[in-house]
């Protein structure tokens, strides 16, 4: 499992080993590990020519003294100096010099800020970007706050647009190193090297997008048993949570699921909800809906029922919500008022009560985009979008629930301690769990239907027994990996989705 540590975690465990280690080592750590990374990005390194972007604190030291081992293996390497009175870290840039490297002032006075090429400083910081083979990003650490300053904005995109590749020294400079969010003008990477631990902007769009690949560095940090924000499952830790069928296993034992989906408007979400959870590996479907004669039509081996909820029959789980109209409010009210697992998607999120779903005796999962989020807690869809940690986690608090985030990057969190299964109103958020950060997916899922699909995967592996925790990042986990191998960079549709679960699942078996 990868995790994400906070700046504060990191920050403790840094002060304890430099404090056992002495002065400078860890730097020196760090810098070894990104001059390497650096080399196995570039193929050779004698002759390349290799542009520093130094800040003034700790990540430009690191940009130093790697640029300083990469000198003396051939590179040319200029450091251009961003911060605005030319402060950079003072060991650094005497290696650096030591190396062969040369220093040159960053364009600082207001007309070479807007102007590249303008002045001596400007030309020469221009210059070197325009023939780099590779940019080190060191500008700002995991201590920035708010976008890149002004001085630094030219630099990095002609960086950009330079044809070098962009490494970012432990995250992009720009972006918020716990929380995702990049306010203002950021850093796009091609690589970031990282080093110690993962850090939760890494993970989490928008700020994931703009990392690129990611390479890690072990630097000697003991990050056994703190605290993580965030987690990524893996292929081994989904294949250790997915439900396998025993020898005595019939279509109940397996675990029946519950629909409530669709409509005369929209027949088409009942069977993709349908199709997501018998490729979901629940022994039977209990469907209620207006979407039936299309479902018995697609998948005749589904248990129709033509009353309410209630009187479907027995199920370990239920999905409610993917194309419902307006007069299915009787039918959430009884789903909710069920003992077992429900998961809200779409159209049965809107209006939800909170305390129809706090004072619930069993678990409940909401999946809302960020859009349907953003109505939830009363906000603009952009809040939502722009602040996608902060935002899932708000939702989990205020209705007691696990909630699992659809979007660029899908998040799931689990409701705080006193809340949910019949609780009381506590606030705490996420009960000390991590949120969960799904690394599998692809645009391609953007899709109508895609959707209620998922819902129907992650309600069979409810209606299985998996804690609703672990079957919504187990479902999104498997849904990204169907949505990459339908598409393969080409268009699909969300049938197409459903249908690669089966492959998805027998890759994460078999430890593809």
């Amino acid at each position: 499992m990868r995790t994400g540590l906070s700046v504060e975690m990191v920050r403790g465990a840094e002060r304890e080993l430099m404090a056992r280690l002495g002065d400078g080592v860890l730097m020196q750590r760090a810098a070894a590990g990104l001059a390497a990374a650096c080399a196995d990005v570039l193929g050779r390194v004698y002759g390349t020519r290799i542009v520093l972007l130094v800040g003034s604190g700790d990540n430009g030291g690191d940009a130093l003294y790697a640029g300083a081992r990469l000198a003396r293996r051939g590179a040319g390497v200029t450091a251009v100096l961003v911060d605005a009175r030319g402060r950079a870290h003072e060991g650094g840039l005497a290696a650096l010099r030591g190396a062969g490297g040369s220093v040159v002032p960053g364009p600082h006075r207001p007309h070479e800020v807007h102007e590249e090429g303008a002045g001596a400083a400007g030309s020469a910081a221009y210059t070197a970007l325009a023939r780099a083979s590779l940019v080190l990003d060191g500008i700002t650490g995991i201590g920035g706050r708010g976008g890149l300053r002004e001085e630094a904005v030219p630099l990095v995109r002609a960086a950009e647009r330079s044809g070098a590749v962009l490494v970012a020294v432990d995250l992009p400079s720009g972006v918020d190193a716990d929380s995702g969010r990049v306010d203002g003008e950021c850093v796009h990477a091609d690589v970031t090297v990282t080093f110690g631990a993962y850090k939760p902007g890494l993970l989490i769009d928008p700020a994931r997008e703009c990392a690129g690949a990611l390479r890690y560095v072990d630097i000697g940090l003991e990050t056994a048993g703190v605290p993580a924000a965030v987690e990524a499952l893996q292929h081994a830790d989904v294949a250790r949570l997915l439900p396998e069928p025993a020898a005595e296993s019939d279509k109940y034992r397996r675990g029946v699921v519950g629909v409530v989906a669709g409509s005369a408007r929209y027949p088409g979400a009942a069977v993709l909800a349908v199709a997501g959870a018998l490729r979901g590996g629940a022994g039977a479907v209990r469907y209620v809906g207006q979407g039936a004669d299309a479902v018995l039509a697609r998948f005749p081996e589904t248990l129709v029922g033509r009353g309410t909820p209630g009187e479907a029959g027995r199920v370990q789980a239920w999905v409610i919500g993917p194309g419902l109209d307006d007069g299915t409010e009787g039918a959430l009210e009884e789903v909710l008022a069920s003992d077992v697992p429900v998961l809200v998607d779409a159209d049965g999120l809107r209006g939800l009560d909170p305390e129809a779903v706090r004072g619930r005796s069993a678990a409940t999962l909401l999946t809302p985009h960020a859009g349907e989020a953003a109505r939830l807690l009363g906000v603009e869809r952009g809040v939502v979008e722009e602040r996608r940690l902060d935002s899932v986690r708000k939702v989990a608090v205020r209705f007691g629930a696990t909630v699992l985030l659809k979007g660029s990057t899908t998040l799931i969190a689990g409701p705080g301690p006193g809340t949910g299964a019949g609780a009381g109103a506590g606030l705490e958020l996420d009960g000390g769990r991590p949120v969960r950060v799904n690394p599998t997916g692809t645009g391609w899922l953007a899709t109508a239907g895609s959707g209620d699909v998922l819902a129907g995967l992650v309600g069979a592996l409810m209606a299985a027994g998996l804690p609703v925790f672990d079957a919504a990042s187990v479902g999104a986990y498997l849904h990204g990996l169907a949505g990459r191998g339908a598409a393969r960079g080409a268009p699909v549709s969300a049938g197409d989705v459903a249908e690669g679960i089966g492959e998805a699942w027998r890759s994460v078996r078999g430890g593809r």
